[in-house]
């Protein structure tokens, strides 16, 4: 009896050993999009269960969705100092940080999701953004859809509209295309948006169609107004360096198998797919949705487009910054990425 107990006591053993070997790396990512979101769903969550089953178990990764591991600020920060292995997040969200990465988020560059996504990684590819992201390893960049207006007691047709209104900026980018059209910039997270909104914080909002679906959003907005081309924010996927570089070999050959284009270009459908969603749904609540003709182009809205991005570039080249040329690198690739 002894003897048998010992022998299933050791079979156990070794299958708990056995166990905790398959599993060689737990990676925690955490992120900004609610749990409910097809951003979480089909990228976040769609990607670390990619990794699990490409490393056949070796690699587990706990997902945090909502900033409820780390607040959305917070995240890339998280991840250069080892309070998280991975995130993805907003490089507006830490200004000034990442200055050349932003400038796909300026009037005109991008026309969508997917668009945006391919001018942004290959920005990276290309080596043109390097020095931004010394501190932590990049596995993929991606844009959402076009920014737009999204307000309450109002509407807004031509630049005038926009006086004196409070609206969220999700960074200093579309802070400087708010002010050039008048309106009062405040910066906040996305998943801050609704609560502002609903103390009377904020008037409205820029963001794509697929946040007032994802942040709950369309219950409360009166109104929205599309303008081609204004603006795309630009996303990070980054892992811990220290911790990508202490895996073996075979681990660090999964997550690069998945990094790169094909996941960034991946993300940015997601928004597109999303942007659908939230066109739908305030069809279908028969809100007033406003449509500049011509976009950014439009005589009426593009003295103010132009402005602030001359004031951008003009403000990163005075930081001895190749601005420009990464601009017009960006514009190039506008013309070679499917839209």
């Amino acid at each position: 009896m002894t003897r048998t107990i010992t022998a299933i006591t050791l079979i156990g053993g070794f299958a708990a050993a056995a166990q905790v070997q398959a599993q060689e790396v737990t990676l925690r990512l955490a992120h900004l999009w609610p749990e409910v979101s097809g951003n979480h769903q089909r990228v976040m969550q769609a990607w670390a269960d990619q990794i699990e089953e490409e490393s056949n178990g070796r690699i587990a990764v706990e997902v945090y969705p909502g900033g409820s591991l780390v607040p959305p600020p917070d995240q890339y920060d998280a991840v250069s100092d080892r309070i998280v292995d991975v995130t993805a997040t907003v490089q507006g969200y830490t200004a000034n940080r990442f200055p050349l990465t932003q400038i796909v988020e300026l009037p005109g560059v991008s026309d969508s999701g997917a668009h945006g996504a391919c001018i942004l990684q290959s920005l990276y590819d290309e080596g043109h953004l390097d020095a931004e992201y010394e501190d932590t390893h990049p596995l993929f960049m991606f844009t959402h859809g076009p920014g737009m207006f999204h307000v309450v007691g109002t509407e807004i047709r031509e630049p005038s509209d926009l006086q004196g209104l409070r609206i969220r900026r999700p960074t200093t980018v579309v802070g400087n295309i708010l002010e050039e059209l008048g309106a009062q910039a405040v910066g906040m997270p996305a998943p801050e948006s609704y609560t502002a909104m609903q103390r009377g914080v904020i008037d409205g909002v820029a963001l794509p169609w697929e946040a007032t679906i994802g942040f709950r959003l369309a219950e409360l907005v009166d109104s929205h107004t599309e303008i081609a081309g204004m603006y795309t924010l630009s996303f990070i996927m980054t892992m811990n360096r220290g911790v990508y570089e202490s895996m073996s070999a075979e681990n660090r050959a999964v997550i690069d198998a998945n990094s790169g284009l094909d996941w960034a270009v991946l993300a940015g459908e997601v928004f597109d797919d999303l942007d659908q969603a939230g066109i739908d749904d305030a069809m279908a609540n028969d809100r007033p949705i406003n449509v500049i003709e011509g976009g950014t182009s439009h005589p009426d809205w593009a003295p103010a487009m132009e402005r602030s991005l001359e004031r951008y570039l003009s403000e990163v080249e005075e930081r001895g910054l190749p601005a420009r040329e990464v601009y017009d690198r960006a514009m190039e690739l506008r013309n070679t990425c499917d839209a």
